[in-house]
């Protein structure tokens, strides 16, 4: 399990590093468009893996958000590891989002399962049942969350970076999908979905559903 970062992800060190290294070889042998060019690719990938720190909601009840991003889908859907029908929101994120996934709810995490498959975009819906995916099943008391990271177009990388059995608290970092990818959400009974189709949401901070 990860621990609250220095506002970068580490995972993004290494091409941060070789980017900026190519940049200033190319500078200093005075090829300044291609040193540009590297520069503006370098801005990109520091922004592809920034880190915020993100403050939870006072309701302990409520469930944040796992993803950055824009709710695609408020629906239900029958749940990847148990079958049962439950509501689902879909969280797509561009490549210019944080991608940090982070936990829903303070809970244990009772399995994870990686799926291999394809890459089609991810706002599809048929990204939750075709892409490589990863799922993970978090129990809250009786209560249990399933979140899906699925793969995308261009992210085709997933990281996770929990294990079986860990306790996570609410908001914190349990993985990223590195450029441009989806999270899927199914919420138990009993939980109301408080955002809409379209809205843009923040990963541990906007609370995407309540208990009723």
């Amino acid at each position: 399990m990860r621990k609250p970062s220095i506002g970068l992800s580490l995972e993004g060190l290494p091409a941060i590093g070789l980017f900026a290294f190519a940049t200033l070889v190319f500078a200093a042998m005075g090829w300044w468009l291609f040193a540009l060019v590297l520069l503006v690719v370098t801005c990109f990938v520091v922004n592809f893996f920034r880190d915020p720190e993100r403050v939870a909601p006072e309701d302990l009840d409520a469930v944040v958000s796992p993803a950055d991003g824009r709710v695609v889908k408020v629906d239900f859907a029958p749940d990847p590891i148990s079958g049962q029908v439950r509501q689902v929101v879909c969280i797509f994120m561009n490549i210019f989002d944080v991608h940090v996934n982070r936990a829903p709810v303070e809970g244990s995490v009772e399995a994870i399962r990686y799926i291999p498959g394809k890459f089609f975009n991810a706002s599809l819906d048929k990204a939750s049942t075709d892409n490589e995916r990863n799922i993970l099943v978090m129990g809250r008391g009786a209560d249990r969350f399933t979140i899906v990271q699925i793969a995308g177009l261009i992210a085709r990388r997933i990281v996770c970076w929990t294990e079986h059995g860990d306790i996570l608290r609410r908001g914190e970092r349990f993985g990223l999908i590195k450029f441009g990818s989806r999270v899927d959400l199914y919420l138990p009974d009993g939980y109301a979905v408080k955002v809409y189709v379209g809205e843009t949401v923040r990963a541990g901070e906007t609370a995407i559903a309540v208990r009723k």
